[in-house]
């Protein structure tokens, strides 16, 4: 029997119900316990995705209280797994912007980290006739994140912020070995980028990577690429699911990690630093 830790990824199509999503969000989570999992992560937004991105503001909540954190923290000690919740929305310093945060919390329900999205999405995408402006009501973070666990040293990214690889070399001067991706790529740019740029994130920082999207069709008409993923250092896919609700596991190897970046020790050769 094998005695490596195994994580795992969630898929959602989240709508507007915030309790649908909530009993979603918890099944799913279950099934990734019962295979064995030890760390899951959700998608970004996995709570709410309404009409129009100023709704979310309807579930606005204080750090430290709220229905989402407790859901966040009582099914993280429940099932006994470590939780990157996704994304939700936490009150900001500016009136009508909030945060988009990923909070952290451990197999005893206790939150250990949490990580403000710092790049916003702000895109015109006309081959699909789309229009984002997250900056309209989010306010950016603008700390890197990376957090002791069972598992390695624990890096977020948010979605745009995958496309930023100085944020994740940022992290590595901070010693991360695996990285949390909850997302929710747009259908275009998914099928254009989204596989690249994990692999990509995965192989030039030599991490395990678990991507977890937001897959399907949204009732404001949004659709979203799915294909989360579990990647490791090498940049190979160990799991994914394409379309649609589920999650997906697999066994991470500390010891692969610790023989490629010995053999292969590329960060060790870096020449320019971030500043």
């Amino acid at each position: 029997m094998s005695t490596k830790p195994r994580v795992a990824a969630v898929q959602m199509a989240t709508g507007p119900n915030v309790n649908a999503n909530l009993l979603e969000a918890e099944r799913l989570i279950r099934d990734a316990a019962e295979a064995g999992a030890g760390l899951v992560v959700l998608p970004e937004n996995f709570a709410f995705m309404g009409r129009r991105d100023k709704d979310t503001l309807s579930i606005l909540e204080e750090d430290g209280e709220g229905p989402l954190q407790r859901f966040l923290a009582e099914t993280a000690e429940r099932f006994g797994v470590w939780l990157v919740g996704g994304t939700i929305p936490l009150r900001s310093q500016t009136p009508e912007r909030l945060r988009t945060a990923a909070l952290v919390y451990n197999d005893q329900g206790v939150r250990v980290a949490r990580y403000d999205k710092i790049h916003l999405f702000d895109v015109s995408l006309p081959e699909a006739d789309e229009r984002y402006e997250e900056s309209a009501t989010i306010e950016a973070g603008s700390d890197p994140v990376v957090v002791d666990s069972p598992f390695g040293r624990l890096g977020i990214l948010v979605c745009y912020d995958l496309r930023f690889p100085e944020l994740v070399r940022h992290m590595v001067d901070s010693g991360v070995e695996l990285l949390a991706v909850p997302a929710a790529f747009t259908a275009l740019t998914g099928k254009a980028h989204w596989e690249a740029l994990i692999r990509a994130r995965a192989i030039e920082n030599l991490a395990y990577v678990i991507a977890s999207a937001q897959g399907g069709y949204h009732l404001s008409g949004r659709e979203t690429h799915g294909h989360s993923m579990i990647v490791d250092p090498w940049g190979a896919v160990l799991a994914q699911v394409p379309r649609g609700t589920g999650c997906i596991c697999s066994a991470i190897d500390r010891g692969f990690q610790d023989s490629v970046r010995r053999t292969f020790p590329a960060l060790e050769h870096r020449r320019l630093k971030c500043k």
